[in-house]
Order: structure tokens, then sequence, then C-alpha cells
């Protein structure tokens, strides 16, 4: 039995077009079905998912079929917008009303390519490319073209001017407050997944959608640190290095955002007080509760990004620390409960020291350190104090008295072999 999408005149569109034609892996397949009707598409089995609009599930592919549309802006926001799904819709017509023009390709089934907006022509270039003036229409744009920006990045692409342009225009407007916390964190998210996530935060932070999705990180540029130990000077920059410097230390989402996260406070230090942050830490926490509530970030990436942001200088200056302050430290870490967090967070920590111009490929004792104490002080069990005859706080004191010996000289023994004292 011949498939029943040969009943219909359907072409590939979007991401899959545009992947194919960099040779990079296609992840999903998207088909528009032209000249046909949702009556039709049930009665040929297609199961209809799209309440905005018609999307249908191949029976038995499941893949994504949505019928040819237009659509015209009538509210404010991402879903404001009245669809036209009739049969008298045009595949250029549906393409028009693409993002950009990469993504406004389309393959008939023999391979042809449908390339009415010169799709290639910026593929080839390496240039994101708005459509057409309707671009502005819908404020989601532009996190998806600050998306495409990282996710493209590697390949060469960058954002045409006339595009920023738009996406400043849009930013300035207040639409970007109708968008919703969750479809925010989920664009932010998966470009934090990518490679180059900081060019997703650097373009939003040049189209000024920064300012009104994430103000307290905005704020961070211009803001100077000591050159001492930031010869980078802004800490807007130092944040987008630490990020930079996260990705080449892990591809959990959870040490990438706490990365960007730690210095927040720093947006709150009083003009008299600069380059010295003072107390710059705890101030970043109120913000970053506030920051998670309102996105709904999931509470994995806010913990750690708490414990970085109120601990990471106690990491920088390690070897500095009395054993009673270290173990302090890890009692507030809880690092014997959750140990995989703890690794993140010195991984944070890493990333912050290495995150300075210059500093990229300096050695960070201080990691090593303090996950070496804690697997030496996690040995330490309850058992030999038991058999000794303790309970209860007595166990629990004499396990404490027992890892701040161990750590003591441990300490003393780690300085000496690596030639810090």
């Amino acid at each position: 039995m011949a498939d029943i999408t040969q009943l219909l005149n359907t072409f590939l569109v979007g991401g899959a077009v545009r992947d194919s034609l960099l040779n990079r892996a296609v992840v999903d397949n998207d088909y528009v079905v032209v000249g046909s009707s949702v009556d039709e598409m049930r009665k040929l089995g297609f199961i209809q998912v799209g309440k905005d609009f018609p999307v249908f599930l191949h029976p038995k592919s499941k893949q994504e079929y949505a019928l040819a549309r237009t659509e015209k802006k009538a509210g404010q926001g991402y879903t404001g917008f009245n669809c036209n799904a009739s049969s008298d819709v045009t595949l250029e017509e549906d393409l028009m009303r693409r993002d950009l023009t990469i993504n406004a390709m389309a393959m008939d089934i023999n391979g042809k390519i449908v390339d009415p907006y010169h799709g290639q022509v910026d593929l080839k270039n390496r240039v994101l490319r708005h459509v057409s003036s309707a671009f502005i229409e819908d404020p989601l744009r532009v996190l998806r073209v600050a998306r495409f920006a990282a996710r493209y990045h590697a390949y060469g692409f960058t954002v045409a001017p006339e595009t920023i342009s738009l996406m400043t225009q849009l930013s300035e407007s207040g639409e970007l407050l109708s968008l919703s916390g969750e479809r925010i964190w989920q664009e932010m998210e998966r470009s934090l997944a990518d490679a180059n996530p900081e060019v997703f935060f650097n373009v939003l932070y040049q189209c000024q959608a920064l300012k009104s999705i994430w103000p307290d990180l905005h704020n961070l540029w211009g803001i100077p640190n000591p050159a001492k130990w930031h010869p980078e000077i802004c800490s807007g920059l130092h944040t987008m290095m630490v990020l930079k410097q996260a990705v080449l230390l892990s591809t959990k989402t959870t040490v990438r955002f706490a990365s960007v996260c730690h210095d927040l406070g720093k947006s709150l230090t009083e003009d008299e007080t600069l380059p010295s942050h003072p107390g710059h830490e705890t101030a970043g926490l109120p913000l970053i509760e506030a920051l998670c509530t309102r996105l709904r970030v999931p509470t994995a990436h806010k913990n750690l990004a708490l414990k970085v942001c109120q601990f990471h200088l106690h990491v920088h200056k390690a070897f500095e620390l009395k054993p009673s302050t270290t173990l302090k430290l890890f009692e507030q870490l809880d690092v014997w409960r959750k140990p995989a967090e703890f690794e993140d967070f010195l991984l944070c920590c890493q990333a912050d020291f290495t995150g300075r111009l210059g500093f990229e490929t300096r050695e960070y004792l201080q990691k090593d350190f303090l996950y070496r104490a804690f697997e030496m002080l996690n040995m330490i069990t309850a058992k030999p104090f038991v058999e000794q005859g303790l309970k209860g706080l007595q166990i629990k004191e004499a396990i404490s008295q027992q890892r701040l010996k161990v750590l003591t000289q441990f300490k003393v023994d780690y300085l000496q072999q690596n030639n810090i004292i």
C-alpha cells in the first residue's frame, strides 16, 4: 500500500532543509502540506494535535505535518496571531511567515529546493537574516535568533545588522515582557546546552533584550573589577569568559547556568567601593532566587547557582582557610550527601578562576586540594567509634574531631608537596 503522503502535496521545511545543506545532523523532519484541509487530513488518518493551527501526526511515522498557513498579528506576545490555513495558501506564503531566510526553505519529494527568500545565499554567506518586516510581530524571535547565533557560531554565522536593528526595536517596545518565564528558560537552557552559549547572551545584550529578560546580568557590563585579578576589567565580559571555561569543563547546563550567575551581586555594588565588590557573594543570592522563581528554573540549577554564588571565594582562598573553616564549608555545601554536586561546584569555581584574561591555562590547585581532602575525609565512618561504645552526639563529635585531625595534617602535607608554603 502506497504511503498516504503521496496523496498530498508535501514539502520538507525549515531546520531539516537548513541542516542538510550544512551537512549537519538532522534531528527532526517537519513537513508542510499545501492545498489540503483539516477534513482531508483526518480522512487520510492523520492525527490532529495543533489547537491554534492545524498540525497533524502521521499515523505510522508520527512525524509532523502542518497545513500551509499565514499568520496575522492580532494581539501582544508570541501567541497573539490569527491563523489562516485554508487550501489556497501557497508554499511561498507559508515560508514568508518564518523567522530567518535559512529557515524559510523547502524541499519537494524529488529533492528540489524551493527558496523564494534567498536562504541559500545567506547560508553560503553565513548570515542570519529575517525574512520580512513581519519578524517584529513575534517577540520570541529575538531569543530564537540569539539561540541560532550561538548554535551556528562555529560555522561562522553572524546576525545581519538590519536584523539586529529589528531585534533592538522589539526589545525596546516592551513586547519581551509578554513572554512567559518558562518559554524564556526553554530557549536559554537549549542555548546553554550548545557549544557557544556565550554568543546567546552577547547577542541579547547587543540588542538590549537582556535588559528586559535578565536585567541583573545586563547590568554587569561596564562594572569594573580590580585589574590585578581581572585584567579583562568588565564584569560582563568576565562572566562570559567564565561561561566559556565552564563549557570546556562540563556539558551540564547546571554548571553552565551557575557559572553565569556567580557574580550577579556585583550589579549592586555601590560606586564608591568600585572596583572592589565587598559582599557581592551574599548580595547575589536574592537575585538568583528571584530569577529562578520568575523563569521557573529547575531546582538543581538553582541550588548549584546559589552555592557557587555564595562560596566561590572560599574556594579561591582554600589554602588560607583554617581546617575548621574548611570543614564548615564542607558542611554548608552538604558534600557528604551530595558529592556529585560538590564536583560540579568545584568545576564552576575553576571556571571562575580561569575565566579571566591571561588566566585561561593557569593551574587551579584549590580544586584538587579540596576534592582530595573530601575523598579522604569521606572515608572516616562511624564504625570504629560505635565499636568504642560511643553513642549519638558522641559519635558525631568524634567524627568531626577525626576529620579535623586528618584535614590538618593533609593540608600541611599538600602545601609542602606543591611548594605553596
